[in-house]
């Protein structure tokens, strides 16, 4: 199953923005940035995996380290606090868990 780049960044700027619209009046031109790399990141490892370049492990790491980073982005926003943060990508990944780890076929997104 082939994973969408632009309709994963969709669907999670769609779960997220109203969580960070809460906490922050800018962060739609930040959030809309860092979940499109996210995207793009969940559909390179899809790829990656598909052809054996990577496997599981480095799937996750993979992951978790562009997780991390637009954590990072998204905290240096004026008044976005970290709890407000975790929630946004929570429910960003929440949104796409389902179709990504059918996709990857495994739980990518736990």
């Amino acid at each position: 199953m082939a994973l969408d780049v632009e309709g994963l960044a969709t669907q999670m700027l769609g779960a997220a923005l109203p969580i960070l619209k809460k906490n922050a009046q800018n962060a739609r031109s930040f959030a809309r940035v860092e979940f499109a790399k996210i995207a793009q990141t969940i559909v390179s490892i899809a790829d990656q995996l598909a052809t054996g370049e990577i496997n599981q492990q480095q799937a996750v790491l993979l992951l978790s380290m562009q997780t991390s980073a637009s954590r990072n982005v998204l905290l240096t926003l004026q008044g976005l606090a970290l709890l407000a943060v975790e929630e946004a990508i929570n429910a960003a990944l929440g949104v796409v868990k389902t179709v990504v780890n059918t996709a990857v076929g495994f739980s990518l997104i736990a």
